[in-house]
Order: C-alpha cells, then sequence, then structure tokens
C-alpha cells in the first residue's frame, strides 16, 4: 500500500522547495515541530502542523507513530560510480605505505585495473553486486542514486553497465539517474589516439545510449591528463545534441578550468572541485550550475577538501555525495559524509543537510520531484532514531536511520 500517515514527527525537516537552494538558503530548513506527514497513492498530499486535523480516512493508510524522531527527505546521492567489476584493496596499501598513483597505474592499476574486471563481468554478476550496495546505501537513508558507467571504456562494456543500472532501477527500490560516462578515461587500446577515442565515444556509443534512453545525463573526467577542455567542451557539447544532461568531473587534481566550462555550457552540476578557482565557482553561482562535492573522495586519498564555505558564501547551489567507487571512495557511507562536511569543511548541519537532499536532488535534475517534504513530490523519507537533524553529524560516523520510506512504502532490510 502506498499510502500511509507519518504522524506527531519531533520535527518534519522539509528542506521545502522545487529547485537548488543558493548560499545562505542552504541554511533554512523550513522545519515544522510536531508535524504530519500524509503520502497517498506515492505521493505527499498533506503536510499538517500541530493540532491541524488530519483530512483523510485513517484505516486507508499505514499509520506510523513518530514522536521522538525527526522525519527528513530520502537523502539524494548524486554522484557515484556504484555498477562496477572487482576490488582494488591492494592499491589501498599501496597507498597507504606512500606509492604515487602514477606508481599504481605503472602496476596495471587504477581505472585499468577495474575497467578489466568490468569487462569480464557478466551482467548477472554485475546485477548482483550493484544491489547489493543499493542495499547497503538504502539502510542509510539514500533512496536515490545517481550512477555512472565509465569502467567500460568500449562499447559493449558501457551499455552492459547502464543495462545493469536500468534493470536494477526496475527491480530495486531505490530510484537510478543513470549517467553515460564513456570518458572516464583513455583505455590503453586507445592511448595517443584520444580524439579518436572521443569521436568513438560520440559517433558509436552515445547514438545507441540516446535511442534505448540507457542514461539521462553524460560526464567526462576533464582534467590535466585526462581530457583537456577544449575535447570536454567537444564531448559535452556532442552529449546535448543527443539530449542528455551535462555533468563533468572538473577542478580535482590541479586547477584547470573545469568549473569555467561548466559555468560556460550551463552543466547540471560540475563536481570533485577540490582545486576549483574564485572564478569558477562565481561563474557556477552566477548560471546556477551545482557544486557536488565529494569529502569521502578527499578524505580517502588524504588531500585537502573543497572549499565548501567558499561555495556557500559565493551563493553557489552545493551538494554532497558520496562518490562511491571502488578506487578512491569505496564507502557511500552518509553517516561520514555529515560528519567530515561539518567537522572539517565547516557547514553548518542545516546546510549539510540541504546538500544531500534538495541540492542533491537539483544536481540530477529531479527538485521538482524529489529532496523534500512538499505536497506533490514522491514520498520519500528518512525517519530518524532522534528528535533532531543535528544528530545526523553530531552523532559521529553512527547509522541513526530508524525507517526509510520510498514511494510511501516502508522498505523492509
Amino acid at each position: 500500500m502506498n499510502n500511509i500517515i507519518i504522524k506527531n514527527a519531533s520535527q518534519v525537516v522539509t528542506c521545502s522547495g522545487f529547485a537548488g537552494k543558493r548560499g545562505k538558503e542552504m541554511n533554512n530548513l523550513h522545519v515544522i515541530e510536531n508535524g504530519t506527514v500524509i503520502v497517498t497513492d506515492g505521493v505527499i498530499s498533506h503536510v499538517l502542523k500541530q493540532g491541524e486535523a488530519i483530512p483523510v480516512n485513517e484505516s486507508d493508510y499505514k499509520v506510523i507513530s513518530a514522536e521522538g524522531k525527526a522525519l527528513l527527505p530520502g537523502f539524494v546521492d548524486s554522484h557515484t560510480h556504484f555498477v562496477f567489476g572487482g576490488y582494488r584493496e591492494e592499491e589501498f596499501s599501496w597507498r597507504m605505505r606512500g606509492d604515487s598513483y602514477m606508481d599504481i597505474m605503472n602496476r596495471g592499476g587504477g581505472i585499468v585495473n577495474t575497467t578489466r574486471a568490468t569487462r569480464e563481468a557478466s551482467e548477472d554478476e554485475l546485477y548482483a553486486s550493484g544491489k547489493m550496495r543499493l542495499d547497503a546505501m538504502m539502510k542509510l537513508g539514500i533512496t536515490t542514486v545517481e550512477g555512472k558507467s565509465g569502467y567500460g571504456l568500449d562499447k559493449e562494456t558501457e551499455l552492459k553497465q547502464l543495462r545493469v543500472m536500468r534493470r536494477l532501477n526496475d527491480e530495486h527500490p531505490m530510484d537510478i539517474v543513470s549517467t553515460y560516462m564513456g570518458a572516464h578515461a583513455t583505455p590503453a587500446e586507445w592511448k595517443g589516439r584520444e580524439e579518436e577515442f572521443l569521436d568513438f565515444n560520440i559517433n558509436e556509443v552515445m547514438p545507441v545510449v540516446a535511442k534505448e534512453k540507457l542514461a539521462e545525463c553524460a560526464d567526462i573526467f576533464c582534467e590535466k591528463n585526462v581530457f583537456s577542455i577544449e575535447q570536454s567542451r567537444r564531448y559535452l557539447n556532442a552529449a546535448r545534441e543527443y539530449g542528455f544532461k551535462l555533468k563533468i568531473h572538473a577542478d580535482e587534481i590541479v586547477q584547470f578550468g573545469g568549473a569555467e566550462l561548466a559555468a560556460e555550457l550551463g552543466c547540471l552540476s560540475a563536481d570533485h572541485l577540490l582545486q576549483a578557482s574564485d572564478e569558477g565557482i562565481k561563474a557556477m553561482a552566477k548560471v546556477g550550475v551545482v557544486a557536488t562535492i565529494l569529502p569521502l573522495t578527499a578524505f580517502s586519498l588524504r588531500e585537502e577538501f573543497a572549499r565548501a564555505r567558499t561555495m556557500i558564501d559565493s551563493d553557489c547551489i552545493v551538494a554532497l555525495a558520496t562518490d562511491l567507487n571502488p578506487g578512491s571512495s569505496f564507502s557511500a557511507s552518509a553517516p561520514l559524509l555529515f560528519a567530515l562536511a561539518c567537522i572539517y569543511m565547516k557547514m553548518s548541519p542545516e546546510e549539510a543537510v540541504s546538500a544531500f537532499t534538495i541540492n542533491g536532488a537539483a544536481a540530477v535534475g529531479k527538485a521538482d520531484k524529489i529532496g523534500s517534504i512538499d505536497v506533490g513530490k514522491q514520498g520519500d523519507f528518512v525517519l530518524l532514531q532522534y528528535p533532531s537533524y543535528k544528530f545526523l553529524p553530531y552523532h559521529v560516523g553512527m547509522n541513526i536511520v530508524d525507517t526509510v520510506i520510498k514511494k510511501g512504502e516502508v522498505v523492509n532490510f
């Protein structure tokens, strides 16, 4: 039954809005004390303040008593690579020993390692491991996830990854927004022929992805020694012609102009941004590109965190995401995400909640449908074990999710 009443939550943290929250507005969560939320046929039909009468027949609804618990929108993880083959635990130990990225690459590690394992994995194997990861993410309160291809780097495997995501979207409670990322790296067989590799992506793979509706977005790794500004512009302009929304891995390793390019092209989001320039940040804020920052990756790589405070103070729409992947961030820990964002990136608890709900929804082009508790939106919620959202970063690293509700139904694990 997709009809549910969540009664008398200590807080209904609505994050109200139908677009991403900018700058100072990220601190306004529009909290209703002791509120009640009603979902009818999977869609939010009523958001009631304390004392307001319930205007439906309760016998037609599942009723949850939420006294002493805070109710939030389901979390939206807007940047992951959750469908992949193999693992890279050995590389992690090498990195902890001090080996450089290039040392690991020269041993056949990095993206090349995962590409090999993903090519070898069957669709059913990728489905099983992807489902396992989605189950784990949902227990942490994540109800919508973006998933990227990019570990095939050939036509067959890129399509295989995207078909697995479509199948999981059809069969798993989690909503999945798929992104085609054929330009994640240049595989060995195309080394020295990067322009031809981009032509292959644009002319051979993108048309099939578009025709089969396997992805909503397209992404590229715009970085020194990966894909240049000019190459990224060409790839993303072609993706737009095929009808994809645009995302970009930008300014992760060096200050490269990726944030500026994202603003120029009007990308949906620019992600990573550890080295984004002041000018790039201002340009993104001006045109409404979502700045998606990935603290678990910086933490795992022992890198400086992205300048969240500067981005928010510059009036950016800032989203948080986990970047779950087998190399640089083998984690989808929402609890750790909140802790790092607040303790090390100097975000307020309110800003962090906005960043992982309504702004995450904006980063995948879904802020009109998910990411807040507003009438007309999908009934996706997280009910916490505690009476306030402020416990999310405060109870450091602990999962405090009591109940996950997806489209008006309690998710059973």
